[in-house]
Order: C-alpha cells, then structure tokens, then sequence
C-alpha cells in the first residue's frame, strides 16, 4: 500500500523564522550567549559581594605569637 502523498503544497516562509535567515539567527544567538554570560558573571559578582568578609576586632590573640612574644 503506496502512501506517499504527491499532493503540491506551496509552503509559505515565515520572516519570524530564524532558522531561514542566517543573520537573524547569528545575532539571535550572539545576543542569547552574550546576555548568558553577562548574567553569570553579575551574579557570581553579587555573590562575591553578599559573603564578602567582615572585620572582626574582638580575636584574642595569645601573647606568645605576638612580634615580640612574651612568655611566662
């Protein structure tokens, strides 16, 4: 049983197609990878800056590992 269809359909391109038009689609992806690694980088940025380290004045430090140590 033959079913192939020899029917003659006119397809028509759709302009929003980017697989039809190489430019579009280049600048789709340039567009796409570079807002990707823009957002990738600002964010580890902003994470850099959430856990960044905080002074704390309040160490003890023992006598004994100071410069000039004193010891007892």
């Amino acid at each position: 049983m033959d079913t192939q269809h020899n029917q003659n359909e006119l397809e028509i391109d759709n302009p929003a197609d980017i697989e039809l038009n190489k430019p579009t689609k280049s600048r789709f992806l340039f567009l796409l990878s570079f807002f990707g690694i823009f957002i990738f980088a600002w964010a580890g940025c902003y994470n850099l800056y959430e856990h960044k380290y905080q002074k704390n004045d309040k160490i003890t430090v023992p006598s004994s590992t100071l410069y000039e140590p004193t010891y007892k």
